[in-house]
């Protein structure tokens, strides 16, 4: 009886060490975990970090109210053809500095060839950035996968299999307003789109911590809207666009 008593205190002692590690392991975790702080009057780096928020959101996999059965990729397609376009520009410019501006003027015209393909390729990029890419931070592939494409269409969105989801943010000057809007990339017209506004308030505090499981909630709430079909009215845009501006 006592041997047995011993070793029930022995196993006793044994899991409360285990425990006390698992708890110390946790208080660990939890001071490591340091919330992100910016200057709120940085509008550039205020919108960065909620944009990178934004997009980290909608490729998580606890995104959707199907939990990770469905899951968004991002598509870089669009990226890698502006980072080509970028990197070929470089090429030129580089030739011209290095390879060919010692010889000048012998070289003269193939130095200018460079230098013009190197202005034009960056005119064609900026006027992607201007006049396609807009307020676009990201683009979703279309979902391919059939358990998913069953999921997503119970839910009630019914053409998440043929178009992927374009993600636009504003953030315009001088106002405290956030806005993110989820729409489908590459139909026509785009009149099927869900929008969440938030004060910037709301995620960071007055010393700038950042509170990223705040917007995280918010952005995983708006993407589940769109995922069930429950998609704002164009008239509800330009009413919430009059009252931030009132505002």
């Amino acid at each position: 009886m006592a041997k047995k008593n011993t070793k029930k205190v022995k196993e006793e002692e044994v899991e409360e060490e285990e425990e006390e590690e698992e708890e110390e392991e946790v208080v660990e975790v939890e001071e490591e975990m340091e919330l992100l702080q910016v200057d709120v009057g940085d509008v550039i780096k205020v919108k960065q970090i909620l944009d990178e928020a934004v997009a980290e959101t909608l490729v998580s996999e606890e995104l959707s109210s199907h939990g990770d059965k469905v899951q968004l990729e991002e598509d870089y397609r669009h990226e890698n053809i502006k980072l080509f376009l970028m990197a070929l520009a470089c090429v030129f410019a580089a030739v011209a500095q290095f390879g060919l501006a010692s010889d000048f003027p012998n070289n003269r015209m193939w130095l200018g060839i460079c230098c013009a393909s190197y202005f034009c390729l960056s005119g064609v990029l900026q006027l992607i950035m201007t006049f396609i890419d807009k307020d676009c931070i990201m683009m979703t592939k279309a979902v391919s996968d059939d358990d998913m494409i069953k999921l997503v269409k119970k839910s009630g969105n019914k053409e998440m299999d043929k178009y992927g989801i374009r993600v636009r943010t504003q953030f315009p000057r001088f106002s405290e307003f956030y806005t993110v809007i989820l729409e489908f990339q590459g139909k026509e017209p785009t009149s099927e789109f869900v929008k969440g506004t938030w004060s910037v308030g709301q995620f960071f505090d007055v010393d700038g911590y950042f509170d990223e499981e705040g917007l995280m909630e918010e952005i995983e709430g708006l993407y589940r809207r769109f995922e069930a079909g429950k998609f704002d009215k164009p008239e509800d845009e330009t009413v919430s666009a009059k009252k931030i501006k009132s505002n």
